[in-house]
């Protein structure tokens, strides 16, 4: 037999793999219902809700060990089930299991009847109606809290005007200085901020104008440009890769299901984000303002966790470490973990370093 063969031989091999694998796939498809990949299932109880936001309280899996409730905070460009994926990757279930106190807030999917909230609201209104009565519900005087990613900035804001309720802030890949990707030498690393900085305000403006909100959809494309081949191959290569396994062919579903879950953001809240902050980069320098009153990092003075991804190409690692030269506060813990953005909190390698890291280092200030 000769090497071309030989060669035609394995493609043919190879093609008849490929086939099997897609007809296997398009088996476990038509089989597989809705309600088994369900995302954000640890069990809680809705405490209250106003307009489209909730703030809810997670049932105890195990004895409290932190007696200090934590109110966790994710954005507005994606849903907080990033970080209750599903029972085994579950920062939320980790950190419960840890005997932590645990609250969320759950801004909802927001539309043109949003379109005139700020930040200033979700910092000053919706995020201090939620620590008032977290507060008032476990007779504590302060909380801790815990933002993830564009919630790590608005914990971080509230952070700084409320110190007198705010007994640990804990943030993980959240941007502080918005411009620090120009330092980061990966190639990779960045992307979304240059984009960002190269938009004309005015076309910003007009695109809130005319949807009145970032349109979640919008915002899914531009994070797909910031990894194409990944996009490209990810229905087929990966999706092959992952048949034979039911377990992983779940996980596969139950990211893709979070990936499509895109809420809009609100209209005047999307203007600040990409031009007071993405843009003229006013965290860092101590101009931002909410509700007339400048933001000083400097006025933060509890204790301080900062956990960022060390090949996070959204938020590069400089752009979170900035923090640490800039708070008030003499207590200020830096944790650099492995993995990408989205990787911390899904990835089979990350799981029990991110929820151990917090949990200790929030038992050690209770």
């Amino acid at each position: 037999m000769t090497d071309k063969e030989d060669q035609a031989t394995r493609f043919a091999r190879e093609a008849f793999a490929s086939t099997e694998k897609m007809l296997k796939a398009t088996q476990l498809f038509a089989k597989t219902r809705d309600d088994e990949i369900s995302v954000g299932v640890t069990p809680k109880k809705l405490v209250t809700r106003r307009d489209k936001v909730e703030l809810f309280h997670y049932e105890p899996l195990t004895e409290r060990k932190v007696s200090t409730p934590v109110l966790v905070a994710y954005g507005l460009v994606g849903r907080y089930t990033m970080a209750d994926l599903q029972p085994d990757r579950s920062l939320v279930r980790s950190l419960l299991n840890k005997g932590l106190d645990l609250w969320l807030i759950d801004w909802g999917q927001p539309g043109r009847n949003e379109r005139w909230l700020t930040i200033d609201d979700y910092v000053d209104d919706y995020i201090d109606a939620a620590v008032d009565r977290i507060r008032k519900e476990t007779g504590r005087d302060r909380v801790s809290l815990l933002g993830i990613c564009e919630g790590g900035v608005f914990t971080t804001c509230y952070a700084a005007l409320y110190p007198e309720k705010v007994r640990n802030l804990v943030i993980t890949i959240t941007p502080i200085d918005f411009h620090a990707d120009v330092n980061d030498k990966a190639a990779h690393h960045g992307f979304i901020n240059l984009w960002t900085r190269s938009l004309d305000p005015a076309d910003i403006d007009k695109l809130v104008e005319t949807y009145g909100v970032l349109p979640g959809e919008f915002m899914s494309s531009v994070f797909s440009m910031m990894t194409p081949m990944r996009s490209l191959t990810k229905y087929n290569v990966d999706l092959i890769d992952v048949i034979d396994d039911e377990d992983k062919f779940m996980n596969f579903l139950r990211m893709e299901k979070w990936l499509a879950d895109r809420p809009h953001h609100p209209g005047e809240a999307a203007k600040q984000w990409l031009k007071e902050l993405y843009q003229d980069n006013r965290l860092i320098d101590g101009s931002f303002e909410l509700s007339g009153r400048k933001v000083d990092l400097k006025s933060i003075t509890a204790p301080v966790l900062n956990v960022f991804a060390l090949d996070d190409h959204i938020i590069p690692p400089d752009c979170s470490r900035a923090l640490g030269t800039k708070v008030g506060s003499s207590d200020y813990t830096e944790i650099p973990l492995p993995g990408g953005h989205v990787g911390l909190f899904v990835s089979s390698k990350s799981q029990g370093k991110l929820s151990q890291s917090i949990a200790d280092w929030l038992a050690a200030r209770d």
